[in-house]
């Protein structure tokens, strides 16, 4: 089997999966819980999780461990757990990984503010991820994807302690949205200065992820083409949410996001995924195209 980076070095385009929180809310977790404290106590949920995304088509599946790191663990009393949450999450993901598929280990902000504007330090942020990044790694993942940053240096730091601790590959993303200054993050960052902090930091893949809708990643991947020198990987939302019943309600279906599937491949992604409200319909949608993506390539 080749390794993860080899896969994407040989031009084959891989299918991410899509969205774990909304598809939690979905099977039935309430708003406030703790979903990674799902990987312990519904275990039979997020692994029904992992293999419905395999099913449908995914040839990356997420561990269940955005929020794993000390800071946001610490919010449900669960950061001494930490280890177990990351390692059991592996588990579930390994034991329904098909073969020629991979399990990545998903790494997301602290949620803290860093100096110089807050009372997180560059030191304390690094151990952080290191913490959570070694314990991904002991679990067994083939890549880690540090996703949904806003704050450039905080992404650097995350992508410096994943690469240091564990040698695996390294792919990261930055959330932007459109303004009246162009995209940017909620920090103010712009797809220029991301690319190259994130390039800088050591990244292996650079990208977008979240936002608000697959329109707006087409977008955000044409900024990134003229100045990027890595593969780049795109999980946009399914659209902007609506709050309906107590639960985020995402419009756009599968066959909405069709065209705009198209054109992101067409442009080059290396790996396309979903992020919130996309679930394993879209992403068969997305398997066929990915397919047909694949065999042209291979028949040019």
């Amino acid at each position: 089997m080749k390794t993860f980076l080899e896969v994407i070095e040989s031009g084959d385009v891989l299918l991410c999966d899509g969205a774990m929180g909304t598809e939690l809310q979905c099977r039935g977790m309430s708003v406030g819980a703790c979903p990674e404290e799902y990987n312990l106590t519904h275990p039979h949920i997020i692994q029904g999780i992992y293999k419905d995304y395999f099913e449908a088509g995914s040839d990356i599946v997420e561990t269940n461990t955005f929020g794993a790191n000390r800071s946001r663990l610490a919010l449900h009393q669960l950061e001494n757990r930490l280890v177990e949450l990351c390692t059991k999450s592996v588990q579930l993901a390994r034991e329904v990984c098909p073969d020629g598929c991979y399990v990545a280990g998903s790494m997301g902000p602290t949620g803290d503010i860093m100096e110089p504007f807050g009372p997180r330090t560059i030191q304390q942020a690094y151990d952080i991820f290191a913490e959570q990044a070694e314990a991904l790694a002991e679990g067994g993942v083939d890549v880690i994807i540090v996703e949904t940053m806003m704050a450039a240096d905080e992404a650097a730091i995350s992508i410096k302690a994943a690469k240091e601790k564990t040698g695996l590959p390294v792919a990261a993303t930055m959330t932007f949205e459109p303004g009246k200054a162009g995209l940017r993050t909620v920090w103010g960052v712009n797809v220029q200065t991301a690319v190259q902090k994130l390039t800088d930091a050591g990244a292996d893949i650079i990208g977008a992820n979240c936002g608000r809708g697959f329109e707006d990643m087409i977008a955000i991947v044409q900024e990134m083409l003229p100045i990027k020198t890595l593969p780049i990987i795109a999980q946009p939302n399914a659209g902007i949410p609506k709050w309906v019943a107590g639960m985020s309600v995402y419009d756009e279906t599968p066959e909405v996001i069709q065209p705009n599937v198209e054109q992101l491949l067409s442009l080059g992604v290396n790996i396309l995924g979903g992020c919130c409200g996309t679930n394993p319909e879209h992403i068969k949608t997305m398997r066929k195209m990915v397919d047909w993506t694949n065999q042209s390539q291979k028949n040019s």
